[in-house]
């Protein structure tokens, strides 16, 4: 209490007097901030073209299978994982070059799409999970020390306005912490989420391709 009046006669307000101020709502805050950090790193490096379509293995593929040489297209995509590659072996594993069947292919290839799309985006929803959750926990921490101020007004602190000083600090402290690491947290996941459907898209397109020159080369061997 006593370096919370210093600090307020002073004007000066660091970052410990205000995790003070802030309670015991500001730890999972803390946690929720480190890990929307933690998410937001994860994502920057992994959401982009590179990892996810891997465009030297697209090139590969449909070389090989342009060749009809499906067992050389498993080893390639199991060379290199990656969503299309994952994709496309799961298309493969059905590929009979005795009796080809298309669409066999193409069901299997879009069962493997919906379970391997859903990884990535899994790591991103977390992001929209930090978002809801910070500001609740921070909007908890506001009628947690609103009560504490009530109790202590009930307790006759009207004429002591210093006894109620910590307790309003606490309910708005933790609103604005809950804000701040929610806010970014939200927009990360739609900047994410928008970046994750531009390449999913492409990903359909690549593996449409991909069947297709599977079904050119197949015709052509019989």
């Amino acid at each position: 209490m006593l370096h919370a009046q210093e600090a307020a006669t002073s004007g000066d307000v660091s970052l410990g007097h205000l995790w003070q101020q802030g309670g015991w709502a500001m730890y999972p805050l803390a946690l929720f901030s480190v890990a929307a950090f933690g998410l937001i790193l994860y994502n920057a490096l992994n959401i982009r073209e590179q990892p996810l379509l891997r465009a030297d293995v697209s090139s590969e593929l449909n070389e090989l299978l342009a060749q009809g040489d499906v067992e050389a297209a498993k080893a390639a995509c199991d060379a290199s994982p990656c969503l299309v590659a994952n994709i496309t072996r799961a298309g493969l594993v059905r590929a009979n070059p005795q009796s080809y069947d298309s669409e066999v292919v193409e069901k299997a290839m879009e069962e493997a799409s919906v379970e391997e799309i859903a990884g990535p985006f899994g790591v991103i929803s977390y992001l929209s999970i930090l978002a809801t959750l910070a500001p609740m926990v921070g909007m908890l921490g506001t009628v947690s020390g609103m009560i504490k101020a009530f109790r202590n007004i009930a307790l006759g602190g009207m004429g002591r306005p210093e006894l109620l000083a910590d307790n309003i600090s606490e309910a708005l402290i933790t609103t604005a912490v809950g804000l701040v690491v929610g806010i970014p947290a939200m927009f990360a996941f739609f900047f994410f989420k928008s970046r994750y459907a531009r390449l999913t898209s492409r990903v359909a397109r690549i593996c449409g391709d991909l069947h297709y020159t599977l079904n050119q080369a197949m015709r052509t061997k019989r």
